[in-house]
Formats: C-alpha cells, structure tokens, sequence
C-alpha cells in the first residue's frame, strides 16, 4: 500500500520509516529540504519538496493512489487544510492528522477526521506515571458520555469473577490482558494478579467505578 506523510519532522520521519520497514511505499512531502536528512540512511520512499496541502505536490507525491494519509507537520492550521484537501479534492478517507490544542481536535474529530492530539496524549502520559492508579481513560466518547478505563484492582479482587467486579462496579469489563495477549473474558473468568483490565463506563462515573475497585472486593458479592 502507497501512504503520503505530510511533515518531516521527528514523528514524520519515523512514522515514513516504520512503514518502508513493513513493506509499504511512502511519500514524504516538506517544505524544507533540510528535513529529509531526518530519514533513515538507506531510506527507499519518496522525497517531495512543497507544502502539503498544495495540489501539485499531492500529486507528485501520489496521493491519487494512496491508501491513507497522515498530516504531522509543526503547524495545526497546516495540518487541518492538507487533511481537508486530502479528504475533499482527491477523496481519501483514511486520513489522520495531529493537532496541539486538544479543544480543536475535538472539533475536527467530529466533522470526521481522525485526530492525535499531542498535548492531550502527552498530559495523559504523564498523569499515568504521577498518579499510578487509574482511571486511565484509553478511549473518550464525549457525545455518548462513554469511556473506556484502565482499572487498578485492590488484590482482595484476585480470585473473585468478573461478573463479581461487574456488579460491584455496575460497569463492564471489556477486555483485559494477560501475560501479554488479551481477552475479551466471559463472566465467570477468574481475575488474576498481573492482569491488567479496561471496562467500559460512563465518563462521570470513572472515577466511581476505580474507587470500588481500588478497596477491597466484599464478601457478599
């Protein structure tokens, strides 16, 4: 499959490398040369100098024939015009493209672009590793008012049933991994230490839901 990355900065270039290294061929379009010597020595996609939403270097870069696109340039205004040009002038739907402020890439979000939003992912990072216990919220419907959460288990839960947690909680376990693969678990899995488990709750409710598994699972459940 052919992909088309906008930016070459650190996130681009490692993004066009990791993709030749699974077999796919890549374009990588930027305004400056200088940027290219980011790419790995040996690198076998394509360089294009001109800016990312510009119709002719689109083309140059084969966007005609490209099976997704990605936009991770330094400049959100960059970024969201050659998403729109992609999506609207050459009908790529497979579109990604990152924003720093975390309130536009909701927006852009809802009007159908698939978004990363740097400083939400990094402020999410670093909260994880603050504050060790959860809930840490893996995925955010905010119209629905759904989330997904990474829960912390207080070891008392160790031995109970997912259905226990699940009518302690009133939330849903929706997968958890064990020893490096995951599950989607039946009811009647046994939790065990070391796993690590994601529910799906209602957001207001997240912190609700960790907080009764976070003390000890009660006897009569």
């Amino acid at each position: 499959m052919h992909f088309v990355i906008m930016g070459c900065g650190r996130v681009g270039a490692t993004l066009a490398a990791n993709l030749t290294e699974y077999g796919h061929s890549v374009a990588v379009i930027d305004h400056s040369p200088d940027s290219f010597r980011r790419l790995p020595e040996g690198f076998s996609g394509q360089r294009v100098t001109g800016m990312g939403f510009d119709r002719e270097a689109l083309i140059q870069a084969g966007i005609e024939d490209a099976h997704g696109f990605a936009a991770v340039s330094s400049g959100d205004n960059s970024n969201i015009i050659a998403a729109r040009v992609v999506r609207e002038t050459f009908g790529v739907s497979n579109v990604v493209t990152r924003i720093y402020d975390p309130t536009r890439a909701e927006v852009y979000e809802r009007l159908g672009i698939a978004t990363v939003s740097t400083v939400k992912w990094t402020v999410e990072q670093v909260f994880r590793h603050l504050i060790p216990l959860g809930p840490h919220f893996d995925w955010i419907e905010d119209d629905a008012g759904i989330a997904i959460v990474g829960i912390d288990l207080d070891p008392s839960w160790f031995g109970r049933s997912v259905s226990d947690l699940e009518r302690a909680t009133k939330a849903r376990v929706t997968y958890l991994t064990r020893l490096g693969r995951g599950t989607l678990p039946s009811p009647s899995l046994v939790l065990q230490d070391g796993d690590a488990l994601h529910m799906t709750v209602e957001t207001d409710r997240a912190g609700a839901v960790q907080r009764i598994a976070n003390h000890p699972a009660q006897e009569d459940l």
